[in-house]
């Protein structure tokens, strides 16, 4: 059994380098160097749906002052766009880890949480629909590439994403599946398309709900686009041959201007938040426009080497009765 695993991890590796390479090269991305933690109060970790509690702990050496780990680093990177001098055109690309104590144990869900985290740097006019697709689709021929190459050197983790993906918005989606819950939409459309692109996901739809929840100070879901659809953010999902049902790769978007971010603290009513850190740099001016996402690194080998838990690519918590209940089905995690 030893062995075996040692060769998941091996493969786990090919898959982490292969994707990385095309990635940095798709995108025009530098590596840099990212935290695992931040100070709390400042705005700059991200709040995911508003209500997942991050783990916090005091620093002695700064007067008590409180550290949070990160959820991911979606507001920290602009930040880090405008410290290193990025252009219009260029990126950074860092390798994000998590913690997530809220989160839901499932197949695809741990509270360990790790992530390619990019952000790229973009001029005003590129806050549009079209730019947002045209990254959609350069970041998912990577991962098509990827696949390509990892069933060309391990051929029981079979190749089955299609060559080009479908682009719908999440209130078209809710007008093609009315009668469908937002996973059970994305499970449809998925399995018809097998590979997904979900634009337009935090604001309400014209069923009074959000297709899924959103923070209000990073992603743009409030404003507008040329199709008539408010949102200029969403999510790639796939296919998932193994699990039978639609699989998040990514969740990324173009990130809040002056007037989403009023626009969307109002709508949550969080315009208190407007005075912290972060919030001030972007109203300040101090800030570049930009494009940025998470791209999941466990999910991808998951999704790649065609395994049925993510416990099977990532070391993490899990309950006791539970691995041994996958231990007598024939799946080992690490």
């Amino acid at each position: 059994m030893g062995r075996h695993i040692l060769k998941r991890e091996q493969a786990i590796t090919f898959v982490k380098e292969t994707f990385t390479v095309g990635l940095k090269k798709a995108l025009n991305l530098i590596p840099i160097s990212s935290p695992l933690v931040v100070l709390d109060g400042t705005g700059i970790n991200d709040d995911l749906n508003g209500i997942e509690r991050p783990v916090s702990f005091p620093i002695k050496s700064l007067s008590d002052q409180r550290a949070v780990v990160v959820h991911s680093l979606a507001k920290w990177k602009r930040i880090r766009l405008k410290e290193l001098e990025i252009e219009p055109g260029e990126g950074i690309l860092t390798d994000m880890r998590a913690l997530r104590p809220d989160e839901d144990y499932s197949p695809i869900h741990s509270i360990y949480v790790d992530q390619w985290d990019w952000e790229h740097c973009i001029h005003p006019e590129n806050r549009t629909l079209d730019f947002l697709l045209q990254t959609v689709n350069k970041i998912y021929g990577v991962i098509y590439d990827t696949e390509q190459i990892v069933a060309s050197k391990y051929p029981n983790a079979k190749a089955t994403l299609p060559k080009e993906i479908h682009t719908i918005s999440a209130e078209e989606l809710l007008n093609k599946y009315p009668s469908l819950t937002a996973k059970q939409r994305e499970n449809a459309i998925c399995k018809e398309y097998g590979a997904v692109f979900v634009y337009g996901i935090g604001g309400h739809l014209s069923n009074g709900e959000p297709h899924d929840g959103r923070a209000a100070d990073y992603d743009d879901w409030s404003t507008d686009n040329q199709q008539g659809y408010r949102g200029l953010n969403g999510d790639i999902l796939v296919w998932n041959p193994v699990l039978e049902s639609a699989f998040e790769l990514s969740s990324m978007g173009i990130r809040v201007d002056k007037q989403a971010l009023l626009t969307q603290l109002e709508i949550r009513n969080s315009l208190e938040r407007q005075h912290l850190t972060f919030h001030q740099m972007l109203l300040n001016d101090e800030l570049p426009e930009s494009i940025g996402g998470g791209i999941g690194q466990s999910r991808i080998c998951m999704f790649m080497l065609k395994l049925q838990h993510i416990g099977q690519v990532q070391v993490s918590i899990w309950d006791p009765n539970k691995c041994e209940e996958l231990a007598s089905s024939g799946v080992q995690l690490l």
